[in-house]
């Protein structure tokens, strides 16, 4: 059956290959298996329902937390044709009514429904009238206690399930923890070899935090570099959206405000003018998001501090679902660890409180974090990062940053962590060494200590901060439970003085430059004409215009210039039913377009693909990565442009063009290469004669032997000439 899903992918869906972990995901649950989907926010989990819904005999009903989430995908699959309902409190009376009869007649293919709405004895005796194939439940993290968003109506859908025994159930989150996993995995009757797990990185998010200084200028700041784009910005107070709205709205943005403390109405309303393109920003609180499918958010800033990494990262998820670039900024200030503290401590429950006050110092280790910011927030989620430098985080990029010898303060930590049991939390470590006089201090006769009043060179608050990256560099483990500190192996080699420890104590305060969101490779005169005629059929059909196509599917169209549906249908997003409803309305805008500029459709061989393009010469070793750089600098970008582009220096660019010819490939116009190192010819030839004598594995005998006479930066570009040219 998975050769029919592949076919459904295409012919409905527009996708040419499955994303990370779908085609595994959709065959268990073709095969009629429970299945657990982890998939990141913007991963394509609902293909993993969908496309078995399409396949299966029968109704497939999807359980969804909000009525926005169910709204926006019934709209979405109706654009593609499909029969899809909702049962919810939004409907009219005859709406319901009409919702029951098509459901009753097997009209429908998908239902989606609340969990409350999945409970009622008449909803449950309408779906045992027909043929239910699966039930799918969505933000499956709502079942869990642990998790972060817990429903207790979810904790029942067990019941569910056991009313529809011959039913497959497909649960889907994008943020769980293992304890979460295991946790639904036990509620729902999930094995362990029917969890799927796909990365929760998102490469296509560049990350950065900034210390708070004049938050509305850096606001704006941020703002104008992504100029008509769309962007959240997230605050923790009602007060504060309110505040930041209007005073945007005053400077003249495109803004609306969202929080709980506003109406149903004008909480849908500036969630429809901001789905729609009607307005470019939305200031909100963490209420806003969730039932949120808008695939080109273009970047995501967090005005306050987030009360956890669960939802840190399931907010800046919210940018860039359609896999092209966008911006996370961060604006981090030590004013806001107060405020979250006092929410803390509004909680009654002692372990709840303890629970909350470890998940906000893990968010602050990565706010405070001098490495890549991916390693702790993928470490949360008990994910080993691929690689200690993602090139897409201001940490990563920045060299700036210049990191301290921490070692004695480190080993006073340590040691003192060890002496007083392995069994209390930073705080009470802290007021150890700064030789407080607490009675907690005293009772345990911890000013007995040799660590007491030796640490008084930091304040308590850069003593957090050490302690914070001794934890997230693993030197320390702490309990889930009691907050306790614990040594671990790698700390001995620190106290026993075999391994420095360096890191950052204070946050740098000048900002490592964030550059715009770059433009897609589509005319823009015409990418232009095809958003206009999008949103005029958006409007008319009252559908969101990411429903017609997505942003990504009308660069492709600007660049590749499809002049017929064959043609069309090459282009990502656009599947059958797209091209029968919008494909002649498009055609004729790009045919027009051509005419009148005098330009011609691509090529075959230089037909776009659905993920990247590669010549037929590309080396299976070559990454996505590598390809997607090559193929700008094949079209024209320098390397200059492409650093700012991708947000990595100019020598990151370089090594991907290496990588591409040392597995073998070769590039369309290499002389570009000689070109920008604006080296004569004599000097040219002699750095080759150098790589010739030298070879290219290693840059500094070649520099050396030309006297430093030659950069560095030369040298890469001299390398990657000489690789294709002349062999290694």
């Amino acid at each position: 059956m998975i050769d029919q899903a592949s076919k459904t992918l295409k012919d409905v869906f527009g996708f040419n290959e499955f994303r990370q972990s779908q085609k595994a995901i959709i065959g268990n649950v073709l095969h009629k298996k429970n299945t657990l989907a982890i998939m990141p926010t913007g991963g394509g989990k609902s293909l993993c329902y969908q496309i078995p819904a399409l396949l299966f005999d029968g109704l497939t009903v999807i359980i969804s937390p909000l009525i926005s989430l169910m709204q926006d995908q019934v709209r979405q699959l109706h654009a593609l044709n499909i029969p899809a309902c909702v049962l919810n409190s939004s409907l009219s009376k005859l709406e319901y009514q009409d919702n029951l009869q098509a459901i009753g007649e097997q009209r429908c293919k998908l239902v989606f429904l609340a969990p409350e709405t999945a409970l009622q004895s008449n909803v449950v005796a309408l779906l045992k009238s027909v043929t239910i194939a699966c039930i799918a439940i969505d933000e499956a993290h709502c079942i869990s206690e642990w998790g972060h968003d817990f429903r207790p109506e979810y904790r029942q859908l067990n019941l569910l399930l056991e009313q529809f025994p011959s039913a497959v159930c497909v649960a889907l989150t994008a943020t769980a923890t293992p304890r979460v996993r295991a946790d639904i995995k036990r509620q729902l009757h999930i094995p362990d070899n029917s969890e799927f797990i796909a990365s929760f990185d998102r490469p296509n998010l560049y990350l950065e935090v900034l210390p708070k200084d004049n938050p509305y200028q850096q606001c704006t700041s941020f703002i104008k570099l992504h100029p008509e784009q769309s962007g959240i910005i997230y605050c923790l107070s009602r007060k504060q959206v309110d505040e930041l709205s209007a005073k945007l709205s005053a400077d003249g943005y495109s803004v609306v405000a969202y929080h709980a403390g506003l109406s149903s109405a004008r909480r849908n309303e500036a969630q429809e003018r901001f789905i729609r393109d009607d307005v470019h920003i939305v200031v909100a609180t963490i209420a806003f998001g969730m039932g949120i499918n808008k695939p080109d958010v273009r970047y995501v800033l967090h005005y306050d501090l987030p009360k956890n990494i669960e939802g840190y990262y399931q907010q800046i998820g919210r940018a860039g679902r359609d896999g092209l670039s966008a911006d996370c900024l961060l604006l981090f200030g030590y004013g806001d660890t107060g405020k979250v503290r006092y929410f803390i401590d509004q909680i009654s429950d002692d372990q709840e409180r303890r629970i909350a006050t470890g998940h906000l110092n893990q968010m602050l280790a990565l706010a405070e974090t001098d490495t890549c910011r991916r390693l702790p927030l993928l470490q949360y989620f008990a994910e080993a990062p691929q690689s200690e430098n993602c090139a897409k985080c201001d940490n990563c990029c920045n060299e700036s940053k210049q990191k301290s010898d921490l070692t004695v303060p480190a080993q006073k930590f340590l040691s003192c962590v060890y002496r007083t049991g392995e069994r209390f939390g930073a705080s009470h470590i802290i007021d150890v060494l700064r030789g407080s006089s607490a009675e907690k201090i005293l009772q345990n006769q911890h000013n007995l200590l040799s660590t007491y009043n030796i640490g008084n060179e930091y304040s308590k608050k850069q003593w957090m901060v050490l302690s914070r990256q001794l934890l997230q560099k693993g030197l320390l483990s702490q309990d889930e439970q009691f907050g306790g500190l614990r040594l671990t192996k790698q700390a001995a080699d620190v106290l026993k003085g075999n391994a420095p420890f360096f890191a950052l104590l204070q946050q740098a305060t000048v900002s490592s430059k964030i550059s715009s969101t770059p433009a897609q490779p589509g005319d823009p005169a015409l990418v232009q004409i095809l958003k206009t005629e999008r949103k005029r059929i958006a409007d008319a059909d009252n559908i969101p215009p990411y429903a017609v196509f997505a942003d990504r599917t009308l660069n492709e169209m600007a660049h590749y210039f499809p002049r017929s549906s064959q043609s069309l249908l090459k282009i990502h997003g656009v599947g059958q039913a797209k091209l029968d409803t919008y494909g002649d309305i498009f055609l004729q805008l790009i045919n027009d377009y051509c005419q009148q500029n005098n330009l011609q459709e691509m090529t075959n061989d230089q037909a776009p693909s659905k993920t990247v393009k590669a010549s037929s010469h590309t080396s299976p070793k070559t990454s996505a990565k590598t390809l997607e750089i090559i193929n700008a600098f094949e079209e024209g970008n320098d390397i200059e442009a492409l650093a700012i582009q991708h947000k990595v220096k100019a020598n990151t660019i370089n090594k991907h063009l290496y990588d591409y010819v040392l597995a073998g490939n070769c590039l369309n116009q290499p002389e570009r290469l000689l070109l920008t190192t604006k080296l004569n010819k004599t000097e040219t030839d002699k750095a080759l004669n150098a790589f010739q004598q030298h070879g290219a594995a290693r840059l500094k005998p070649v520099f050396d032997a030309l006297n430093a006479q030659i950069t560095y930066d030369q040298l890469h570009l001299l390398r990657v000439y000489f690789v294709q040219h002349k062999g290694i």
